[in-house]
């Protein structure tokens, strides 16, 4: 919203040498955003003067039309003799008054004037137009000034034309609708500078007489719960607005049209009243004021026939629809040239239907804009006098002694408030006369109980506001106030948000991250570090995804919850498992040319609790219990955070070094031993096992123990489940449940041995269904202290080393902590490994 800052001054006393700054400073503390404050005389330089049209001479042979006129200007230009300035303006005629800018002026943006040809004449300076002013966006036509403009031409046009004030641009969030009107920001100003306001609300108005000014008939009382109307006749119809209003109105950004229709712009910029003038010639019958049928047509002020619904709310006359009420007019029953007769409509909408219909037609008028965000009911005839007034002032005309006024408006109601509710929110001391004291400035009537509150701090009950309930009853222009924190929030507001401490809680050691989100940061990060790409999935998965991943019947992942509205029928049950959704983005990226895919997911799965009934009813008037926060978590579905990867294509590319190596089982097995060890779990505490497990391959995977509990699975994926996903053969993935893991053991620092290490090489024969796993443990078991590192780097099998059998070989690392190993301590602690894994598994070196 733009005002400027003269207008507001008639109704608020601020003070005569108020800096631009602390103006915007006060508004700020105040909470409403301050997009600018301009002073308009800083944004042109230069010779801005009033000019006088003395001839046209009209341009032809161009693509648009061009006028080359003899402008007076009177001394300005120093000769006294009027400038030559070509314009392709088409609103105004010789002996208009306008607003030139000389040679050498700067126009806002830095556009500089100068002397030039142009279209075979020459041109110096321009006639000038609101847009080019920076007065607003009107850039139909220049600025014709008004006949009662005194100025001469020569004259300064700064203050004909308002660029001797200052202008506010202001972001006003949607629960201050009241601040869109002067009305509204004066009252704000007033609290802000400690200042009188002269309230234009308070203005006096006549109330609704026996007989109407029209017969109009509300059908929706809900929809309109107060309407009122008001003639004017013998309007003079070629009345010009003036120029004082022009000008206000193109500070506001809205283009003057007509002096009905200007009025009532100027009525709603000043009181917040959206208004609307109707030709009462051109209106057949009485009014009615209803729901629209579905399917009826509306041409609108701009010119579009506009198909209307069931909840739009519609002003109609015998031939229908003539109005899109408080959003805008029809073209049927609105003000023209010839107008002599203005019917004046001020209502109070429902702000619910008004926001509904104009964002169904696109219609975001400045009517719709503060209808949505709430007018004052009480305002409604005092705009009504205002208007009429202003009319028979300007336009001659004579206002009807009938005054409609069917009002259906219910009274607020009070609202609770704990007196030391502000203080226990906040945490700043609030005393109870002073929340009081703070509420009446908003316009609140506060009592307590039946009676108005005591302003003794020494009555009992008050001085501390412990036990003390104020009821109090919100203003008709304040809609927003409807609950107990919004009345904290206006104490705090008025009282300073400069007096609310800014104090951080203090940090927990850490960085102030919990186990769990250190756990899961350091998953991640291992994850990536290792080539892997996160990705985010939606939670939402369909009925048949449990037969397609090939679950059992009796499987604890089938049973899932059902969303109540999900966003898509076809998914309306939440992930039991990641794989599934996990799995669609993984075709889905293979379906867009991606070939070579390493995915991870870290997120929620849901399970549902059978049997477990429904929530407690928990209602908005105080806190919950405990045990009615308890039943209703018994009700909660189990949301365990799991961690799962997805493998298909070369885990290492192919290049002119060779072929690639292509994912499989082992390297999501190496994906789950990598998420334990980030998750801070001691290797031996973790075992592999292999395990048959849908929807994994009952021969390509594997279990994951921590201490001997399951805590996931890895390995290639199933066949069937393959196919049925329609995904690449050998597609692997993992999945382990990161709430079951241990919380992360105390690490002692590790020895660092400064002596060299023995490397020595073994391959043992055993059994093909013996574990790599089992191996590994038995050779830490049998080699001591002296083994500092195992690693499995191949597997062989062949009909040399006889029917199910296969070669393991390991690479053995032996270091002393303080001194060189010889290599008869070295050998010994070999030969004990393969002893150990002899007795245990049968294992024979290959070669022996």
């Amino acid at each position: 919203m733009r005002v400027s800052v003269s207008w507001l001054r008639e109704y608020v006393d601020l003070p005569a040498d108020l800096p631009t700054g602390d103006l915007e400073q006060a508004l700020v503390d105040l909470g409403i955003e301050v997009e600018s404050v301009v002073d308009l005389a800083e944004t042109v330089t230069g010779q801005l003067v009033v000019g006088e049209v003395r001839e046209i001479e009209e341009l032809t042979g161009f693509k648009k039309p061009i006028r080359f006129c003899r402008v007076d200007v009177g001394a300005a230009n120093g000769t006294g003799e009027p400038q030559e300035i070509v314009c392709g303006a088409r609103n105004f005629a010789p002996g208009d008054r306008v607003v030139v800018i000389l040679p050498g002026g700067v126009l806002p943006g830095g556009f500089a004037i100068g002397a030039r040809k142009t279209y075979g004449h020459n041109s110096a300076g321009m006639i000038c137009s609101a847009k080019e002013l920076g007065l607003g966006d009107d850039h139909s036509g220049i600025i014709v000034l008004g006949s009662d403009v005194t100025a001469k031409p020569g004259d300064d046009a700064r203050p004909v034309v308002g660029l001797d004030d200052v202008v506010l641009d202001l972001e006003i969030t949607p629960d201050r609708g009241y601040a869109l009107s002067l009305r509204g920001l004066a009252r704000e100003l007033s609290h802000a500078f400690d200042v009188p306001l002269r309230d234009p609300a308070l203005a006096p108005a006549p109330g609704g007489t026996e007989t109407p000014a029209y017969p109009v008939e509300v059908r929706d009382t809900v929809g309109c719960d107060r309407f009122t109307a008001r003639l004017v006749r013998g309007v003079d119809p070629t009345a010009p607005t003036p120029s004082w209003m022009q000008q206000r109105l193109v500070t506001a950004g809205i283009r003057s049209i007509s002096l009905p229709v200007d009025i009532t712009n100027y009525v709603m910029l000043e009181l917040g009243q959206p208004m609307h003038a109707f030709d009462a010639d051109r209106i057949a019958g009485p009014l009615v004021v209803r729901r629209a049928d579905a399917g009826e047509k509306l041409t609108t002020l701009d010119g579009v026939n506009r198909v209307l619904t069931a909840d739009d709310m519609v002003i109609c006359d015998d031939t229908g629809p003539i109005s899109l009420a408080a959003v805008m007019g029809g073209e049927t029953s609105e003000v023209v040239a010839g107008t002599t007769t203005v019917l004046f409509e001020a209502a109070h909408w429902d702000p619910a239907m008004v926001g509904r219909t104009a964002r169904r037609h696109k219609l975001f008028s400045e009517a719709a804009k503060r209808w949505e965000r709430g007018v004052d009911p009480a305002v409604a005839l005092v705009a009504l006098e205002r208007a009429v007034r202003l009319l028979a002032e300007h336009g001659g005309g004579t206002p009807s002694a009938e005054i409609l006024d069917i009002d259906h408006v219910r009274p607020r109601t009070p609202i609770s408030l704990p007196a030391d509710l502000p203080t226990r929110r906040v945490g700043v001391e609030y005393p109870p006369a002073r929340v009081v004291a703070l509420l009446e400035r908003v316009g609140c009537t506060v009592a307590q109980g039946a009676d108005r509150l005591s302003e003794d701090p020494g009555a009992v009950g008050v001085a501390s506001g412990v036990g003390t309930v104020l009821s109090v009853t919100p203003p008709t222009w304040r809609p927003d106030l409807t609950d107990p924190a919004d009345l904290v929030e206006e104490v705090v507001r008025l009282d300073g948000y400069d007096r609310v401490p800014s104090v951080l809680p203090t940090a927990p050691p850490g960085r102030g991250l919990t186990p769990r989100q250190r756990r899961r940061r350091a998953v991640a990060g291992s994850l990536a570090e290792r080539g892997y790409v996160e990705v985010l999935a939606h939670p939402f998965v369909s009925p048949e995804l449990a037969d397609q991943l090939g679950l059992p019947a009796d499987d604890p992942r089938r049973p899932a919850v059902r969303l109540a509205n999900p966003l898509s029928e076809e998914e309306p049950l939440l992930r039991t498992t990641l794989l599934g959704p996990l799995l669609g983005i993984l075709k889905r990226n293979l379906g867009r040319g991606h070939r070579d895919l390493a995915l991870y997911e870290i997120g929620a799965v849901f399970h549902p609790r059978l049997g477990a009934g429904s929530p407690p009813a928990m209602g908005v008037d105080r806190r919950p219990t405990d045990e009615e926060f308890a039943a209703a978590d018994a009700v909660v579905p189990a949301q365990p955070v799991h961690v799962a990867v997805v493998l298909s294509g070369d885990l290492d590319p192919a290049g002119w070094w060779g072929a690639g190596r292509p994912a499989g089982w082992a390297d999501a097995i190496e994906a789950a031993r990598d998420v334990l060890a980030a998750a801070g779990i001691p290797d031996e505490r973790v075992e592999v096992r292999a395990a048959e497990y849908a929807p994994w391959h009952p021969g390509r995977c594997a279990e994951l123990r921590v201490d001997g509990s399951v805590v996931g699975h890895a390995g290639e994926l199933h066949p069937v489940v393959v196919a049925a996903l329609e995904l690449p053969r050998r597609t692997s993935a993992m999945e382990l449940n990161l709430d079951t893991l241990p919380p992360t053991p105390v690490t002692p620092a590790p020895t660092v041995s400064g002596f060299p290490p023995a490397l020595i090489d073994v391959a043992l024969v055993v059994d093909e269904s013996v574990p790599a796993e089992q191996v590994r443990r038995a050779l830490e078991a049998g080699a001591g202290e002296l083994l500092e590192d195992v690693r499995l780097f191949d597997v062989y099998s062949g009909a040399q080393l006889g029917a199910g059998r296969r070669s393991l070989a390991y690479k053995l690392t032996f270091r002393a902590p303080d001194r060189t190993l010889t290599v008869e301590e070295a050998v010994a602690a070999r030969d004990a490994a393969v002893a150990v894994a002899a007795e245990r598994l049968g294992a024979t070196l290959r070669g022996a």
